[in-house]
């Protein structure tokens, strides 16, 4: 097969498709769909419902110890037939991807430009002549709207925001116009604004070029707002296949109707106007990176503060300052100016036994459990981790400590031998939570620590967090780009703009009645606008 052979004309088919891996789990289930030319159809469900399976199965990149059955005709070709010789003359020019991690999947220590001229190097019977690639990677870069296009050749991916980097992984997918292209949650990542532009960038470039999309992704609001037809698969199964209107108007599916529901839920009404003892408060905080011409201020004259038994959430734009705070308040790095005064103790700059003493009563959970938790480790060594750091307890008094926090995470017993990969991602978030709490500590810092999650899976960590709070009268700050899990969550919210605190107030004002301008862009570009308004929220 050459390239000048590859066409897809009509529907992509898939008949009958099963997969199991070497472990028995059975991935997908006698699955059967058709896609016609340029149609943009999203794939939702939870975590570990086969979506990524089914979108691997369309590329040839499913592992080797995969059995699969059943049939994908692309060119009225079975591919599941293919030879890895004729996968690789398929990918880019008959299939093209987008995962979903541009910092995994672009080259660190190759430009920019050579990774998108790489795909006419692997193809160059069909990248015209070579005279040209330059100029070709340029257009790519300036059509998905990346500024100073010719320069940005030049540039690594460490020098790129991530919403730039996830733009070049777009870029990279369109060179030889793929006919069929799989966009594995490709947004999931970034904040709502530049999720917003690169949605829109993704759609006209589909659009223009009569693209067939197959886009994965956990979240059903992303998927109302960009797609033709919705699939909503469950343990490997597809339960529905719909038009977006008709999905969201006429299911009566239960599976589907509890993931529009969790995305269009109201959030509860807080009060925190009768807690007075502050938990955490931060003044004046500024920080500067480099100097002289090169200098960026990432934290301008910040201050908050949080009551005790209360969530403050910090939302913004990548860039913004958020995460920054957040290490300032940890003594991870240190303010040009400003105090972070924690249970009424100066800690700014902690060091040595005050830091230690300060990670004790405030810990972090971050984003993602998978590069959170050691692999190597059994659940209950994770959860003991910070005990054998403190010293704290016995061996037995370790042990019957885990198995409260166990408990108080709601998670069996029976997890504590297995290690990290052998769990879900909500199984694996609730550990880290319960790793954090191990030593006592009362402040949370949760660091988008939901946002790689499902709805359904971040409702039940949702329920969590707030059943802690008001048993154990923690105090989180919550730092996230999802402002539908901020609404939920929030007593409080801060808004950041380039360092600066443009808007602080109670989260039901905020969302409500926002005052400040780039607050409003924010709920604006929030996904989920054609759910809303199909449901009448």
């Amino acid at each position: 097969m050459s390239t000048q052979d590859i066409n897809i004309a009509g529907a992509l088919k898939i008949r009958e498709l099963s997969v199991q891996y070497a472990q028995g789990y059975k991935a997908l289930k006698d699955v059967t769909l058709e896609i016609p030319d340029g149609q943009i159809v999203a794939i939702v469900g939870e975590s570990g419902s086969g979506k990524s399976t089914l979108a691997k199965s369309l590329i040839g990149l499913l592992p080797r110890d995969a059995t699969v059955e059943g049939r994908i005709e692309i060119r009225s070709e079975n591919v599941l037939e293919y030879t890895p010789s004729q996968w690789r003359t398929l990918r880019g020019v008959g299939v093209g991807l987008v995962p979903q991690d541009p910092g995994a999947s672009l080259d660190p220590v190759r430009t920019i430009g050579s990774q998108i001229i790489e795909v006419f190097k692997l193809h160059p019977a069909r990248a015209g002549a070579r005279s040209s690639w330059k100029q070709n990677a340029i257009d790519l870069l300036e059509s998905v709207g990346i500024d100073r296009a010719e320069y940005r050749l030049s540039q690594y991916p460490h020098e790129l925001s991530g919403g730039l980097k996830q733009r070049v992984l777009i870029a990279i997918a369109f060179p030889l116009n793929p006919k069929l292209l799989i966009a594995d949650e490709p947004t999931s990542a970034l904040d709502v604004t530049v999720q917003r532009k690169v949605l829109e960038v993704f759609v006209k470039l589909a659009r223009e070029r009569g693209t067939t999309v197959l886009f994965v992704t956990h979240d059903i609001a992303v998927a109302t707002d960009i797609a033709d037809r919705v699939l909503v698969m469950n343990s490997g199964s597809i339960l529905e296949d719909r038009a977006v209107r008709e999905l969201v108007t006429q299911s009566v599916n239960p599976y589907t109707k509890a993931l529009i529901a969790h995305s269009t839920i109201e959030p509860d009404q807080k009060d925190s106007s009768g807690l007075s003892e502050t938990a955490l408060e931060v003044k004046n905080l500024v920080k500067t990176f480099g100097d002289g011409k090169s200098a960026h201020v990432a934290v301008n004259n910040v201050s908050f503060s949080v009551p005790k038994g209360t969530t403050f959430s910090l939302v913004g734009e990548s860039g913004s300052g958020k995460s920054t705070t957040a290490k300032i308040m940890l003594s991870l790095i240190s303010p040009d100016s400003g105090q972070v005064i924690v249970n009424g103790l100066d800690v700014t700059n902690a060091k040595g036994n005050q830091r230690r003493g300060l990670w004790r009563e405030v810990q972090f959970v971050f984003q993602n459990p998978d590069s959170a938790l050691d692999p190597r480790h059994s659940v209950e060594r994770i959860i003991a981790e910070p005990l054998l750091n403190y010293k704290l307890g016995s061996r037995s008094e370790r042990e019957r400590r885990v198995t409260e926090l166990l408990v108080s995470v709601n998670l069996p017993d029976r997890v504590r031998t297995k290690r990290p990969a052998e769990l879900s991602g909500g199984q694996r978030q609730r550990v880290a939570i319960a790793r954090a709490l191990a030593a006592g500590a009362q402040i949370l810092v949760l660091d988008e620590a939901l946002s790689a999650l499902d709805v359904l899976t971040q409702e039940q960590i949702l329920s969590l967090l707030n059943r802690l709070q008001k048993e154990a009268g923690l105090t989180y700050l919550f730092i996230s780009h999802d402002l539908k899990v901020v609404e939920r969550i929030s007593d409080n919210v801060g808004v950041l703009k380039n360092g600066e605190l443009v808007e602080v107030g109670p989260a039901s004002d905020i969302f409500a009645n926002p005052q400040n301008d780039y607050t409003r862009t924010l709920l604006d570009s929030a996904p989920g606008q054609v759910l809303k308004e199909l449901v009448g929220v």
